[in-house]
């Protein structure tokens, strides 16, 4: 029985222990942080600017939300595929890796593509 509740008060202290050593958890991000973050800097290189505009594009220009879950979803990934096509160009422009470059023409002819079905979709729904 000792030895049992000396285990136990063991346990605990060691658990004890290890949570006071747990770094304090971090405040929440500012919302307007993450955007801030995604301003292009004139140290950045080209590509790194272009992907950071292409994001913030995005980001900024993601239209409301209309309750309608595919209304939604179309006007939301429609955005999305615009940034990747953005994003696939800095990549036509500043890439090196002939795989890479292969992957953006691909995304960009997939994603105009797909833009070009949500249009349409959203179209017939009268969006």
């Amino acid at each position: 029985m000792i030895r049992t509740s000396v285990a136990l008060f063991a346990s605990t202290l060691a658990i004890s222990a290890a949570f006071a050593q747990q770094p304090a958890s971090k405040p929440a991000m500012d919302p307007g942080m993450h955007m801030k973050m995604m301003m292009p800097m004139n140290s950045d290189s080209a590509a790194t600017k272009g992907y950071k505009q292409s994001m913030m594009t995005m980001m900024s220009g993601m239209p409301a939300y209309t309750g309608d879950a595919d209304v939604d979803f179309m006007k939301q990934m429609k955005g999305h595929h615009q940034a990747a096509i953005e994003m696939a160009k800095v990549e036509l422009a500043n890439g090196k890796d002939p795989e890479a470059k292969k992957l953006a023409e691909e995304i960009v002819s997939s994603q105009e593509k797909e833009i070009a079905t949500i249009d349409a979709w959203l179209k017939t729904k009268g969006k």
